[in-house]
């Protein structure tokens, strides 16, 4: 094996040099924390998933070798509340690739309290149909 990344591995493997990446991750789908290897064919299609224990590990690894994604916590300005900031999260995980326009998206945003857990923040944040809500109760300054 050809060592290529900290976690990203080629194997040439028999039958005229075809090539298979291997990937080695840490499940977080459940406490366990199992280590995962998944298999990626030279197509880029999931060909093999080993040491999940659960059904959560095997969806895990699929999803975080063909289209990886996360959910965004940050903070956004506040105007006339009982502190500065009000710290946000996007509802649901939005694809890796959106991450960096999404905190752009975020460092425009100020928002005027009183402010409500789970209250939208941005609609629809970078057009990834996932909205960046409030996850802390700002009250307005009396």
């Amino acid at each position: 094996k050809e060592k290529c990344t900290k976690r990203t591995y080629f194997s040439y493997q028999n039958g005229g040099g075809r090539i298979m990446r291997d990937q080695n991750l840490t499940c977080i789908g459940c406490p366990l924390g199992c280590s995962i290897s998944v298999s990626l064919s030279d197509n880029g299609e999931v060909s093999e998933i080993t040491g999940n224990t659960c059904k959560k590990g095997e969806e895990y690894a699929r999803k975080e070798v063909t289209n990886p994604s996360r959910v965004v916590t940050s903070i956004v300005k506040i105007n006339n509340g009982d502190v500065n900031m009000v710290s946000v999260k996007t509802a649901e995980d939005i694809s890796k690739g959106k991450i960096f326009d999404c905190m752009e998206a975020l460092k425009k945003v100020t928002v005027t309290a009183p402010v409500q857990i789970g209250e939208v923040i941005i609609k629809n944040v970078c057009g990834t149909g996932v909205d960046v809500i409030a996850t802390k109760k700002v009250n307005a300054l009396t």
